[in-house]
C-alpha cells in the first residue's frame, strides 16, 4: 500500500517559518487495502515491527503497519509494539484510539466513514449521521452483530467540494441529503 499520508498542509506563514506541518490522511477501509486476516501470532507482530526502533517518532508508522497487514491493530499488536518501541501499551493504545483511521477492531465488510470535517457538518452533516444512524441502529463507532456493516467517524479528506459526504468502503459518496443517506443505508443494510 502506499504511504497513507496524502498531503501537507502548512499552518503559519513564510515570515513565521509555516509554524508547523500538519498531516492529512483519506481513510480507507475496503477489504482490499485491509485485509482481514486471522489473529497473527506474537512472532509474526514482532517481525512485521522490527524495523521500527524506540521513540514516539514510530507510533504511527508501526500502527500503520500492522493495520496494512491484517486489517486492524489487536490489542496483542498494542503490547508487541509498546515492547518493539520501548514505551507503555497505554501509549500505543492512546495513539491508536485517537486517530479516526486506526482500527483496534476488524472493520465491517460494509463499512460507512461519516465525515466530521468543518464543511460536511455546516452543510448538514449531522443530520445524514443521525439519518444513517437511524436506519442502521447503530452508534457512531459501531457494527452489527454480523461485522456486515458498520459506521464510523472519519477525518476530513479535503473533498469538500462534495460535501455533506461519507465514504462507503473507501468511496466518496457526496453531495447527499437526508434522503439520499436513508437511501444508502437501507441499501448497505439489505447487503447480503
Amino acid at each position: 500500500m502506499a504511504n497513507p499520508i496524502q498531503g501537507v498542509w502548512r499552518q503559519g506563514s513564510p515570515e513565521s517559518g509555516y509554524g508547523r506541518l500538519v498531516l492529512y490522511f483519506v481513510p480507507t477501509c475496503t477489504s482490499e487495502v485491509w485485509p482481514v486476516q486471522a489473529e497473527p501470532t506474537l512472532p509474526q507482530l514482532r517481525e512485521l515491527v522490527a524495523e521500527f526502533g524506540p521513540g514516539k517518532g514510530h507510533v504511527l508508522p508501526a500502527l500503520h503497519k500492522v493495520q496494512e497487514t491484517y486489517g486492524y491493530v489487536s490489542r496483542p499488536a498494542i503490547e508487541v509494539i509498546a515492547r518493539q518501541l520501548n514505551t507503555t501499551a497505554a501509549l500505543i493504545y492512546g495513539a491508536a484510539s485517537f486517530y479516526s483511521d486506526i482500527r483496534t477492531a476488524p472493520p465491517s465488510h460494509e463499512e460507512i466513514a461519516w465525515c466530521s470535517g468543518p464543511t460536511c457538518r455546516l452543510r448538514g452533516g449531522d443530520r445524514i449521521r443521525e439519518a444513517i444512524q437511524q436506519v442502521l441502529d447503530l452508534p457512531l463507532g459501531g457494527h452489527s452483530d454480523d461485522h456486515r456493516y458498520g459506521l464510523h467517524m472519519a477525518q476530513c479528506n479535503g473533498t469538500c467540494t462534495e460535501a455533506p459526504q461519507v465514504w462507503l468502503n473507501g468511496t466518496v459518496v457526496g453531495g447527499l441529503t437526508v434522503a439520499s443517506a436513508i437511501e444508502l443505508a437501507r441499501k448497505v443494510k439489505a447487503a447480503e
